[in-house]
């Protein structure tokens, strides 16, 4: 998959995949992706989305995952610290 298969990639169907729904077989397994780490930044991204097909919903072990983030600037360290906070 070249650069101009990832701008050709629906990336908003991907996101809406249902973990209720799909197949666990259709799924990649987190812990079979191999990303060479000598690779730039950019090309290490681009390995990791060749090999995991869909980013936001794959399997790790048995387990169907599926990721989603908001549209916000506060990091994970602020959210930990917020519910920490909350305790």
């Amino acid at each position: 998959m070249g650069n101009s298969d990832f701008s050709q990639m629906d990336f908003s169907a991907l996101k809406q995949v249902d973990v209720r729904t799909v197949s666990p077989d259709t799924l990649v397994d987190i812990n079979d992706i191999k990303v060479n780490a000598k690779l730039p930044k950019e090309e290490r991204i681009l390995d990791f989305i060749r090999q995991i097909g869909n980013p936001y919903c794959y399997r790790c072990g048995k387990v169907v995952v599926k990721i989603s983030f908001n549209d916000t600037d506060a990091t994970l360290e602020d959210r930990m610290e917020s519910l920490l906070r909350m305790m």
